[in-house]
């Protein structure tokens, strides 16, 4: 029988080894192909995959076991529970209203907004300006009200000026922009990353400290070049996986 082929990690020596390799674990089963096998390698196979002790495996192992995740028969192996949660694609595809499906479906919560100064690290995308218009919210799945992701949309202050916040509790900001403002949007810029889950973000998306999450960047640019809106938002790594689809026209 096929096994389970898990995803690859480069462990952090100073952090907890199991703890690291329960999370990659955890999010390779979440964010498996429908039709993968769900029988696990053994435990040996396991430890020499992940270039630890059977012990330090066995600890991972009975961790994702407590969260219903695995389960495990004497003689027969372990095995992923089919009613293990898949994660949803974070698809990076070639429109504005392809990334506005991608933002929408969920429900929204506005928790701040307000003027800052530009953040440091964006100060290249705002060379002309001192101040940007901060949303931060908080998105959940409709049916289960599971926190998925968190973003921060820094935004022109020109524009911000006519923005409905309760708009962005109904629609993301690329739409509000186009079809509400009225902005016509020339590029979008996307950029994914792994991290792990800081103090915030960890209590926001309800997951450990340290877990590993996808940190998305997407910069909005307008028809003048200028930079609108930086987005970024951080998803729950074991609820969504990166999808990229190139056209070959």
């Amino acid at each position: 029988m096929t096994a389970f082929a898990p995803d690859s990690i480069v462990l952090n020596r100073k952090l907890p080894l199991w703890y690291q390799v329960s999370q990659s674990l955890r999010a390779s089963i979440l964010g498996r192909a429908p039709d993968a096998p769900l029988r696990l390698p053994t435990e040996e196979q396991l430890a020499g995959h992940y270039g630890v002790s059977v012990l330090t495996m066995r600890q991972a192992l009975k961790e994702l076991e407590a969260e219903g995740l695995i389960s495990r028969h004497r003689r027969r192996g372990t095995f992923i529970e089919p009613t293990a949660q898949r994660g949803s694609p974070v698809r990076l595809l070639g429109s504005v209203d392809a990334i506005v499906a991608q933002q929408s479906g969920m429900d929204t919560k506005l928790l701040t907004h307000g003027r800052e100064p530009v953040p440091a690290d964006l100060a290249e995308h705002f060379p002309d300006l001192t101040e940007v218009a901060t949303y931060h919210r908080l998105r959940s799945d409709a049916t289960t009200g599971e926190p998925t992701n968190h973003a921060r949309n820094h935004v022109r202050p020109d524009l911000a000026e006519r923005v409905d916040p309760a708009d962005l509790e109904r629609w993301p900001m690329t739409k509000v922009l186009r079809d509400v403002v009225g902005v016509a949007i020339a590029r979008i810029t996307d950029t994914v990353e792994a991290r792990l889950a800081d103090p915030e973000t960890a209590r926001l998306l309800q997951v450990p400290l340290l877990s590993p999450i996808l940190h998305y960047t997407g910069i909005t640019y307008g028809a003048d070049g200028r930079v609108l809106d930086v987005a970024r938002i951080e998803y729950r790594g074991d609820r969504f996986s990166f999808t990229v689809t190139l056209d070959a026209t």
